[in-house]
């Protein structure tokens, strides 16, 4: 693990968003991409992130806002931890810790390259957390069952 960087194991093709996007948009595209957050960018500069809790918290709290009148920038946090492609997956874990987040933006030049997740590191190092393996065999063994269900060819 201590020879492993962020680079490695990043998701490189990221959804984004505009700094003008609707509440509205990042959440339909949030749905239709199944992701759960969306750098914001200019010109690919990373000036913010929008989460799902985030539009949830615009829901609750300007509540009589329509959420394609309210802009994706003005929601989103000040401050954005993020990290460098070069850096560890120990630094990166340290960092998510941290900051208690479950994702970081990857940062290189001032651009964004990608973003970098729990589930990213968990699929790279699933010997971090022992019970993964079995979560993993349990649900490949649901698939091998389910496929003899519906008898068709075991792929492997």
């Amino acid at each position: 693990m201590d020879n492993v960087v962020v680079a490695d194991v990043m998701t490189r093709d990221v959804e984004k968003v505009k700094p003008d996007t609707s509440l509205l948009e990042c959440a339909k595209k949030m749905i239709k991409k199944r992701v759960s957050c969306l750098p914001i960018v200019n010109n690919n500069k990373l000036v913010g992130f929008i989460s799902e809790k985030d539009i949830l918290w615009a829901l609750v709290k300007k509540s009589k806002e329509d959420l394609s009148k309210i802009k994706a920038i003005e929601v989103s946090p000040k401050k954005i931890a993020t990290i460098k492609p070069l850096a560890t997956i120990e630094e990166t874990v340290n960092k998510i810790k941290k900051f208690k987040f479950n994702k970081l933006p990857v940062i290189h030049d001032n651009s964004l390259i990608g973003i970098i997740t729990t589930k990213d590191i968990l699929n790279f190092h699933p010997e971090l957390y022992p019970e993964l393996k079995e979560l993993s065999k349990i649900k490949e063994d649901s698939k091998k069952l389910k496929k003899m269900k519906t008898k068709q060819p075991i792929k492997k």
